[in-house]
């Protein structure tokens, strides 16, 4: 998808988990379309490099270091947003962790709860505290970063998948509790996606001379790049989306299209 210039223009925007990966794409994306940004990360450095770039290319953006699922938190991210550009339009709530290949049996309750607090208690906030403001002004539209992990196995650890199909749910119920507002809400499921977060999977295949068959389950036969993510992101947030609401769009490079299979023929 080529870059549309002003898909976004004027938009106000809150992007959490913004310092790496899909979120500073998604980032630079929103911005090159004409959105002015605020942009959040647990880490200051990461934050302030997204922030930096957006602002050498002529952008706006502002940075705030902050854990995107304690609700005095989003609270501010909303506040600054208003503050610094008057309103706000979008709020895409992508930050998430995850406990990496660990086994179910091995996992603690502990573990499940900060996946559960950071993936979906999070997005719920941004709900919460989005939803109202943008009822008011009449429309906006709310992202939240979900995973092809939701749909069935083998996507991610259990507390990680498990969270990401409840984002889902939140997608779905959050739509029709704004329904007649104007106000849309989609939940993005990337597939494999080479970032950050992914760097132990490319890491271990590498290890293992089998980095050349990441992602060859997939209609691609490739792992999928942070860029073609923010793409989706961006019409997503965008009027251009304007009938889209309650959705779970997948953008896997078609992994979720099919069952496991062996190749007949040649």
């Amino acid at each position: 998808m080529h870059a549309m210039k002003g898909r976004l223009e004027g938009k106000r925007v809150v992007i959490t988990g913004a310092g790496t990966g899909i979120g500073r794409a998604s980032a630079l994306r929103f911005a090159a379309e004409g959105a002015s940004l605020v942009l959040v990360g647990r880490r200051q450095d990461r934050v302030d490099d997204t922030v930096a770039a957006i602002l050498a290319a002529g952008g706006a953006a502002v940075g705030l270091a902050l854990d995107a699922a304690v609700e005095a938190n989003v609270i501010a991210m909303i506040e600054a947003c208003e503050s610094n550009f008057g309103g706000i339009d979008v709020f895409f709530a992508n930050a998430a962790t995850w406990l990496g290949p660990t086994p179910v049996f091995k996992q603690s309750a502990e573990q499940w709860l900060e996946v559960l607090r950071v993936n979906l208690i999070g997005p719920f906030l941004a709900v919460k505290h989005a939803g109202p403001r943008l009822r008011e002004q009449g429309g906006g539209a709310i992202l939240i970063t979900s995973s092809v992990a939701s749909l069935r196995a083998n996507g991610g650890d259990a507390a990680y998948s498990a969270s990401k199909a409840a984002v889902n749910s939140l997608a779905q119920t959050a739509a029709h509790e704004l329904a007649g507002t104007g106000v849309r809400v989609n939940a993005l499921l990337p597939g494999l996606i080479q970032t950050e977060g992914s760097r132990p999977i490319f890491d271990h295949a590498r290890a293992r001379g089998t980095e050349g068959r990441l992602g060859h389950v997939s209609a691609l036969r490739r792992p999928g790049q942070p860029d073609e993510i923010a793409s989706m992101a961006a019409f997503l947030c965008s009027d251009e989306a304007s009938y889209v609401t309650g959705q779970a769009i997948v953008v896997d490079g078609g992994v979720a299209s099919t069952h496991p299979f062996g190749r007949i023929g040649g």
